[in-house]
């Protein structure tokens, strides 16, 4: 198939979050395939900045109107795992510090900057002579595009499928209704069965109905989205969507993750032998200032903001060093988390490291040395962390939400089987008591190496993943022609 992925993020190129990881593995995968796959993505400044050398000007230039004028761009082309990437370049709406605001605030004018990168990459495929079956639009930053296509855009692109990926419904793009018009969409589109959101208009919700098939990134997470409780006003719309919205489980790259060969730990080491995994402990001990022992070591990486529960992990520190585990962690997010967590740190010392910001070297060794990984999230669309996890024989202690559900599946010491453990209400008493459950398990240490083995043999390469999307590009595809 010929396939367009549209997103706002790409993990080689600029990363916030879990799509950009989506946008750089699901296109390798589907080009291992033999599939025909392009990627499209603002030519944000850091990417000007770090792959200037490796970008080629493609001559085409396009025109596009805005927010009351005329705004052209010109369209650059690199290669991400042989994969063709083209970046709009419009300086003024991406030549910024970050791709969606400041540790302040989102940009105000980013309704305007994302239905301009939506237009844009129609007018760019246009422009560059690109025939495609089907385009994956993804979040609510690339939701107009199956808009525009239905509402000013058929000519050319007849037959063509769309397919929306949710990768977190609670951000949305909703903006006040007067953005309307000034985007370029009629006021025939502001009405309950289109864009109107609350006297707003939301541009996720646009691409829900726009789209002939919606998906989120894990099937727990697709039905959950359709419950009052973890639909954020969409779960009506999304109810609607009935046979045409799935959940397609996202998948790691199993060739930058992996412990036998991963040049940022401090020793490789694969299943089946394991001494690798426990220099990598003392390792990252003694580069953080942490007591060593044969105590457990839990870690966690991730974004510091509600939705991850950090406010859960903070209930419970102090039990948990007094039992004895210790705490590594990284991430950025909301201040108030950062100051939390960094007191914390004040007052366990060596049994506690925050480490705010985001670097890939420490995540891979945290993912390497740690004993347990906790995500105790109030929710969670997919999680790659607790895959990874796996990966690196790191035993997940998670909330049962989402795709953590899908994936990790409770330890039972009499048949053996399971790979992590789980707890269900939000509450600090239940996540102290999955956590109880893995040091448990872990001071049985025969058991727990065989624990840690299991947990290294689960597969969540692209593979099935990247098979199931090429299913729904189909259907997208004769949905489309079938109009």
């Amino acid at each position: 198939m010929r396939i367009a992925l549209c997103s706002s993020e790409m993990a080689s190129l600029a990363k916030v979050g879990g799509l950009a990881d989506v946008t750089d593995s699901l296109p390798k995968a589907l080009k291992a395939m033999g599939e025909s796959v392009w990627v499209f993505l603002p030519l944000y400044k850091q990417i000007r900045e770090e792959k200037g050398q490796e970008l080629r000007d493609t001559g085409a230039e396009i025109s596009v109107w805005m927010d009351g004028e005329r705004r052209k761009a010109r369209i650059w082309e690199t290669q991400v795992h042989g994969v063709h990437v083209y970046l709009v370049d419009y300086p003024p709406y991406f030549h910024r510090e970050h791709p969606y605001g400041t540790p302040e605030g989102d940009y105000p004018d980013n309704p305007y900057r994302f239905a301009y990168f939506s237009k844009a990459v129609l007018e760019a495929m246009a422009a560059l002579g690109l025939e495609v079956d089907v385009i994956h639009c993804n979040d609510w930053e690339t939701a107009l595009v199956p808009v525009y296509l239905q509402h000013g855009y058929r000519k050319g692109f007849g037959g063509v499928g769309t397919i929306f990926t949710i990768h977190n419904l609670a951000y949305q793009g909703v903006f006040p209704k007067d953005t309307l018009s000034e985007i370029g969409l009629d006021w025939s589109l502001f009405h309950m069965e289109a864009l109107e959101y609350y006297g707003n208009i939301n541009f996720l919700k646009g691409g829900i109905i726009f789209s002939q098939v919606v998906n989120t990134v894990s099937p727990t997470y697709a039905k959950e989205v359709q419950m009052e409780r973890f639909g954020y006003g969409l779960d009506g719309v999304l109810r609607k969507k009935g046979e045409h919205l799935f959940g397609v489980l996202n998948g790691i790259d199993y060739e930058e993750w992996d412990p036998a060969s991963d040049p940022r730990i401090y020793a490789t080491y694969c299943k089946g032998s394991l001494e690798g995994k426990y220099l990598n402990k003392e390792g990252l001990r003694e580069d953080k200032g942490l007591r060593h022992g044969n105590s457990p070591l839990a870690g966690m990486v991730g974004r510091l903001v509600e939705q991850k529960g950090v406010d859960l992990v903070h209930a419970v520190v102090g039990d948990m060093v007094s039992m004895g585990i210790q705490l590594i962690v990284l991430g950025s997010g909301e201040k108030r988390y950062h100051d939390m967590l960094m007191e914390l740190q004040g007052e366990y010392g060596d049994m506690v490291s925050i480490n705010i910001g985001y670097n890939d070297t420490l995540a891979a060794r945290i993912y390497a040395g740690c004993d347990f990984f906790l995500m105790p999230s109030r929710y969670e669309p997919c999680g790659l962390g607790q895959m990874i996890a796996l990966r690196y024989g790191t035993i997940p202690v998670v909330r049962a939400t989402g795709g953590l559900a899908d994936t990790v599946v409770e330890y039972n010491s009499d048949t053996k089987k399971g790979n992590g453990f789980l707890f269900n209400a939000f509450k600090p008493g239940e996540f102290l008591a999955a956590i109880r459950r893995a040091q448990g398990v872990y001071g049985r240490r025969e058991e727990w190496g065989v624990l840690v083995e299991r947990a290294m043999e689960c597969d969540f390469s692209w593979g099935a993943s990247a098979r199931r999307y090429l299913e729904l590009y189909r259907l997208a595809q004769n949905l489309a022609s079938e109009r």
